[in-house]
């Protein structure tokens, strides 16, 4: 059986990482991704770099496997003509276009049902469609500021932070695949499409989750706790003498085991310490007792002695380390195929892991234009005459 997805095209209009990454998932699931990008500089994040590998930006390449790339100029009535054509054949169209832009093109939803009424239309925006603000543009660090995200990380008494990768762009584009998943379901029910309105405030807001819920249910703000949990103690990273370790009881039992396994026993004892809410109370007497104990460790032997005990542990990993672990060879998250430009690519395997589908090998992200002609030929029928006729032109590069 092959890949849920086969047979199914996706007009990729998208660029930068919410929309890219989300059309790489339907590759990975099986779909022919047609991403379009202006001839001479495509995506944008090709001229993100470092880091590079032969000059290609590895940001670009992080996103974009499993693709073929036209090079078609839309600003153009040929370019446009042909988007259309792409988007009459097409099942999915991805875009982060704005509004504006969108009805200067003439390619709104109404426009594309007009063509094509099964088609399914995923519009992915910094603050939705429909509204006042619908044409402001959304990035990823403005939104997690201005979504309460860092306002809850960092140290206590230090700066809002920002996540390492531009998580709120990611939820984005997986909840962008749920919504076209959920839509292709529906499709199978009624026979049309339908458009879908993917915003990065709205992921950002959802994703807060118990976060939220606090607050918008006893008025409360949540602060920042650096590496340690609100609700729960301990949770948090430790220094051991040769490495740091995370930490993470959330049962009374486990804090027994906990206690026993780093020779403090008689802490679970202790009427301070003997709920979690007790523990969370009374964090200010507790966690400097640890720290201290910890210091004087060995990360790997209590490592080993945690993990014997089912006490949720783990050693705090570099990436490199994170991506050559245990665990990493035995999921073989890390896939390597040949790539003519930069002799290998090498990227994390989708985590869909499926019995009887199992997600596509991933090809090499393309370069610009790489498939213009072969997509052209093979779905609009068009011969090289008029292929080259259209790359004269400007439509096409």
């Amino acid at each position: 059986m092959g890949a849920v997805l086969d047979g199914i095209k996706v007009l990729d209009l998208s660029r930068v990482l919410a929309g890219p990454w989300a059309t790489m998932t339907l590759g990975d699931l099986g779909a022919e991704i047609w991403k379009i990008e202006q001839p001479g500089a495509g995506d944008d994040t090709r001229g993100w770099m470092p880091p590079s590998v032969e000059g290609i930006s590895t940001y670009y390449l992080g996103a974009n496997r499993n693709k073929k790339s036209l090079a078609v100029d839309i600003g153009r009535p040929e370019g446009r003509e042909i988007i259309i054509e792409l988007a009459r054949k097409a099942d999915i169209l991805v875009e982060n276009f704005r509004p504006a832009s969108l009805r200067k093109f003439k390619l709104t939803y109404e426009d594309l049902k007009a063509i094509n009424p099964r088609l399914i239309v995923c519009s992915i925006s910094g603050y939705g469609r429909g509204h006042e603000l619908e044409e402001r543009p959304g990035y990823d660090f403005i939104i997690q500021a201005e979504s309460g995200f860092m306002a809850i990380t960092g140290e206590r008494d230090g700066e809002p932070m920002r996540l390492g990768v531009a998580f709120i762009d990611l939820v984005t584009g997986m909840n962008a695949v749920q919504a076209v998943l959920a839509a292709l379901y529906m499709r199978e029910r009624t026979g049309e499409g339908q458009w879908l309105d993917i915003g990065l405030n709205d992921s950002a807001l959802f994703l807060l989750a118990n976060v939220a819920s606090g607050y918008l249910n006893t008025g409360k703000e949540h602060g920042r706790y650096g590496n340690a949990h609100p609700s729960i103690a301990p949770y948090q990273i430790f220094a051991c003498s040769d490495g740091r370790i995370a930490i993470a009881v959330g049962t009374e039992e486990q804090f027994r085991r906990f206690c026993r396994v780093i020779g403090l026993a008689h802490l679970s004892d202790d009427p301070r310490y003997a709920t979690n809410r007790k523990r969370t109370e009374h964090r200010d007497t507790l966690l400097p007792l640890l720290e201290q104990h910890f210091a004087s460790l060995s990360l790997p032997a209590l490592l080993a002695e945690l993990r014997a005990a089912s006490v949720p542990a783990g050693e705090v990993r570099s990436v490199g380390q994170a991506l050559t672990s245990d665990i990493a060879a035995l999921r073989q998250s890390v896939v390597s195929v040949p790539a003519p430009t930069i002799g290998s690519f090498r990227s994390v395997r989708s985590p869909l892991r499926m019995s009887a589908s199992p997600s596509r090998e991933p090809t090499p992200p393309p370069a610009i234009g790489q498939h213009t002609d072969a997509v052209l030929a093979e779905h609009l029928g068009l011969g090289p005459e008029q292929i080259e006729r259209l790359r004269s032109s400007g439509a096409i590069g």
